[in-house]
């Protein structure tokens, strides 16, 4: 009964953590309309309060790995929901533009430690059997936040001082994920010795053979310095090279830009009203969360190199067929941030039902789910794009004249659909764009089975315990910064050398991630946390 127990709530701690996390990333989108409307932010603020969360969480990735190694995995957790009852309260409460941004920044800081934390304390938790399921929950549990934060923009569109509730809401899952941790034990890595806890039944989710081959050579937890991750020692520099080459490869696949533009491509293939675009967003929402619950049931039986790479190989296909097609039926990108200098350019851009919002996941530890509903469409939802990416609109005059009420102005979102397509290019390519959108949804159904929680699952893995925290920090930091270097040169790239071969260099990309992966990540299925160090020690 007590291995159930401890089996349930380490399910629990990981499905809450990513719930939270996807949660935070969507909510933005509908709350900056009103947020706009309340506070008269100027394009440049809306960025400011949308990017503020990654801002956080870059800070939290550089400083979360000494909290996670220095105090354990379970007490920077809790130390992580008690930030974020504390960002999320000043959220609630926020009465001026910087009150704002430091609840936001305080969010987006909580959220990083404790998507680290999350996946290292369930992965050092669990059986070796059960890792992979557990872990990816993580995933599935981002991809079921952003899906029901979009659920709730929608509620609370209408509603006077919405976003309060909105932001408010994220209190009620911190608050379930803080109590069901209290009841978990202490981590087994963090234990002096193996006789201890597991001797006495309190860990009971190690396999018997595990423990076995425990007693017989004690697992003796290593000491490392930061600069150990450089150094042959333990082989810790090819580690390094597998973690880092994980998160790039997963960002230089053209994963943030991809879902960032979905609802571009989605108007481009003919979903016009503000109805058909949002049923377009949340069913590719609902395919992502179908294909993470496909990753956990393969992660512990297929493995993970095998995911990895069957997920790049269809990536690739995927943009690959997106580029060709674009080269023929043509996809208006454009920079209507710039565009766009009257005084009522930020309320234009931000009623247009059809504007992206958030690049996907420029975060991450398993990068934001569905990157498509981050593109919201649709009454009442705000379309500022982050800092990382320049807003995109179609011309539509009515969105963009004065709106002295916020009432008024959704009512004439809600009401409206976009002007007829048949001028534009791409409106004659009706079999062009069916494969467009059949690409789109392969590239996230992809994306979800293998880089989405894979890369997470691997990082876990492959460090020894004494320095884990800080390693995956360390990777974290860089799946941050170059998430916003896709992101901020997007734009850039498409104006030097155009949208088509932009994804098409996506898919080289793609074909280098799979020689990546078939050269240098080890298959870790079935092996424990010990096995998987000594495999790496030993290995040159």
């Amino acid at each position: 009964g007590r291995a159930l127990l401890v089996l349930v709530l380490s399910a629990t701690v990981s499905l809450l953590g990513g719930l939270i996390f996807g949660y935070e990333l969507g909510i933005i989108s509908g709350a900056l309309l009103q947020l706009q409307t309340d506070f008269q932010l100027s394009c440049f603020k809306q960025e400011v309060v949308v990017s503020a969360v990654l801002i956080g969480a870059l800070l939290a990735s550089l400083a979360g790995g000494i909290l996670i190694d220095r105090h354990g995995r379970r007490r920077a957790i809790l130390v992580s929901n008690l930030v974020l009852l504390v960002g999320s309260l000043t959220l609630t409460l926020a009465r001026s533009f910087t009150v704002l941004v430091i609840g936001r920044m305080t969010v987006g800081f909580a959220i990083s430690v404790s998507s680290m934390a999350c996946c290292i304390y369930v992965s050092e938790m669990v059986a070796a059997h059960q890792r992979g399921l557990l872990v990816s929950l993580y995933e599935a549990g981002i991809t079921v936040g952003i899906l029901l934060s979009y659920a709730l923009n929608y509620i609370f569109a209408y509603v006077d001082e919405g976003w309060r509730y909105m932001f408010g809401l994220a209190i009620a899952p911190t608050a379930m994920q803080f109590l069901s941790i209290l009841f978990l034990p202490v981590n087994p890595v963090k234990l002096s010795s193996w006789d201890s806890d597991c001797q006495k039944g309190l860990i009971p989710l190690q396999d018997s053979e595990d423990r076995a081959a425990a007693k017989r050579e004690p697992y003796q937890e290593k000491h490392y310095s930061f600069l150990d991750l450089f150094r042959t020692r333990d082989n810790m520099r090819r580690r390094t090279l597998v973690g880092l080459g994980l998160v790039l490869f997963q960002q230089f696949t053209g994963q943030p830009n991809v879902l960032g533009y979905a609802s571009k491509i989605f108007h481009s293939v003919g979903f016009q009203s503000n109805s058909s675009a949002i049923l377009a967003s949340v069913g590719l929402g609902a395919i992502k969360v179908v294909a993470t619950l496909v990753a956990m049931a393969l992660a512990d039986k297929a493995g993970r190199r095998v995911l990895l790479m069957a997920g790049c190989v269809v990536m690739a296909i995927s943009v690959t067929t997106i580029g060709l097609s674009s080269r023929m039926a043509p996809l208006a990108m454009a920079r209507d941030c710039e565009a766009a200098a009257g005084p009522n350019a930020s309320r234009g851009l931000t009623q247009h039902p059809l504007t992206p919002l958030l690049p996907q996941s420029a975060v991450s530890p398993i990068p934001p789910a569905s990157g498509a509903v981050k593109s919201q469409a649709g009454p009442g939802f705000a379309a500022t794009r982050s800092l990382t990416q320049s807003k995109e609109v179609v011309p539509n005059s009515s969105l963009t004249q004065k709106g002295d009420l916020v009432g008024e102005s959704r009512k004439g979102t809600l009401g409206s659909t976009v002007p007829p397509l048949s001028a534009a290019p791409w409106a004659q390519h009706s079999v062009l764009n069916g494969v467009t959108l059949l690409s789109m949804m392969a590239f996230v159904s992809a994306f979800s089975v293998g880089f989405g929680p894979m890369t997470w699952l691997v990082l876990s893995e492959i460090y020894p315990a004494g320095i884990r925290g800080r390693a995956f920090a360390f990777c974290n930091s860089f799946n941050w910064a170059a998430n916003l270097l896709i992101s901020l040169s997007f734009l850039d790239l498409i104006d030097a050398i155009g949208f088509s071969w932009m994804f098409l260099l996506y898919g080289l990309m793609g074909v280098m991630a799979v020689i990546f992966v078939y050269l240098f990540v080890p298959e870790t299925k079935g092996q424990s946390l010990e096995e998987i160090d000594q495999q790496f020690s030993r290995k040159r």
